[in-house]
């Protein structure tokens, strides 16, 4: 299906302009970072105690925040799950974790004993196990970048993996910077979809350079910024498409797949728009700027 034919954007014209954008996005996300400390991560790297409760009624947040602040837990984070008495509380690293769970439900079952709870989840991280995680987490992300450049290097030329690398980057700091301006937490989920926004943009990323790979020998003759824009614009149904769609079944999973998820979810959501972003603007720009480089080089020798 191509719903979109013959198009003739000039999107290397505006690469400039798609710089400059990036480029705001990106301080703004680290100025955003520094002023925070860094990005807000959740107890699966700060270590902490989350207890996922089931009342018999529906119950409000502020009732439970009243409840664990009279025994100094007032901070804990406290999170609906859904429309019924499912709650999800999070409280974070202290010396006495083994024993909060204890008080925090039983200061629940003291205070509201009309009502009835059962606990379905339970976990605790301690703070070595957080950090360990928190290490092995960016040597995920970093291994994963490491590989593809590998991999595209051998398939393409390395200034096509370059390329897709440094998109690639872009799109998980913009993302870890839209979190940070929002304050939203990052949990291990969370890294799950970071990769899964690499390994998406990636997937993008390659279909456009295989195309211009096709048009390099087909139109050999025709200038370079001509070839990627041929190129690009003749990928750009197939682009929309896929974004469209995952889009659409990623909205689907941020609107209604409660609140477990709903970091998650988010992250697909910027990551998606993002992705689709650089593999047009960022990607093919950098590949075109290094090949111009290269043949002013020539003719200066």
């Amino acid at each position: 299906m191509q719903f979109l034919k013959d198009t003739n954007v000039d999107f290397l014209g505006k690469r400039k302009l798609a710089a400059i954008f990036s480029f705001l996005l990106i301080i703004i996300g680290l100025v955003s970072l520094i002023m925070h400390g860094g990005p807000n991560e959740g107890i699966d790297f700060t270590g902490g105690t989350t207890i996922r409760l089931k009342f018999e009624k529906p119950i409000q947040v502020g009732e439970i925040r009243d409840i664990l602040s009279d025994i100094g837990q007032g901070k804990s984070e406290i999170k609906k799950l859904g429309e019924g008495g499912e709650v999800l509380i999070s409280v974070e690293q202290q010396s006495n974790i083994g024993e909060i769970s204890d008080l925090i439900t039983n200061e629940l079952s003291n205070k509201i004993p009309d009502n009835k709870f059962e606990i379905l989840e339970r976990d605790t991280v301690g703070p070595r196990i957080g950090k360990e995680l928190e290490r092995a987490a960016v040597w995920a992300v970093l291994s994963a970048l490491v590989l593809i450049l590998i991999y595209i290097s051998y398939r393409f030329e390395f200034k096509f993996a370059v390329g897709a690398v440094v998109a690639l980057f872009h799109d998980v700091i913009i993302t870890i910077g839209v979190f940070s301006v929002l304050n939203l937490e990052i949990s291990l989920a969370v890294v799950a979809a970071f990769l899964t926004i690499v390994g998406y943009s990636l997937n993008d990323t390659i279909v456009v350079f295989d195309r211009i790979r096709e048009n390099l020998k087909v139109m050999r003759r025709e200038e370079y910024t001509t070839i990627f824009n041929t190129s690009i614009n003749q990928t750009l149904s197939r682009t929309i498409l896929t974004s469209l769609t995952t889009f659409l079944v990623v909205i689907i999973l941020f609107l209604f797949g409660g609140e477990v998820i709903h970091n998650f979810s988010f992250a697909l959501l910027v990551g998606i728009i993002v992705g689709t972003y650089s593999s047009i603007f960022v990607a093919s720009p950098l590949v075109v700027e290094w090949q111009l480089s290269q043949d002013k080089k020539k003719i200066r020798r």
